[in-house]
C-alpha cells in the first residue's frame, strides 16, 4: 500500500500558515477522495480540508489546535 501525505495547502494567495481546528475523521477511518477530513482556520475563514485520494487515515501527525506552515504534512493516508 502506498502512503500519501496529507499536506496543508495554500488556501489563499498570501497564506503562509493555518491552524488545524479539528479532525473530522480519525485514525483507521476509510475516506474517499474529496471527503472532508479536517477543518483548517485561516485569517479569513474556516475551510474543510479534503482527502486527496481514497484510502484509510493511517496516522495523524498534527494535533488539533496546532499552527502549521503551508506544505506541512498533517497526516498520512494509506491507499
Amino acid at each position: 500500500m502506498a502512503r500519501i501525505a496529507i499536506e496543508l495547502p495554500a488556501l489563499g494567495f498570501d497564506m503562509e500558515t493555518g491552524r488545524l481546528a479539528s479532525w473530522l475523521k480519525g485514525v483507521g477511518d476509510a475516506v474517499r477522495k474529496g471527503d472532508a477530513i479536517a477543518e483548517v482556520e485561516t485569517e479569513k475563514a474556516t475551510v474543510d480540508l479534503e482527502a486527496p485520494a481514497d484510502g484509510t487515515l493511517a496516522e495523524i501527525v498534527v494535533p488539533e489546535g496546532t499552527e502549521v506552515a503551508v506544505g506541512a504534512t498533517l497526516a498520512w493516508l494509506e491507499g
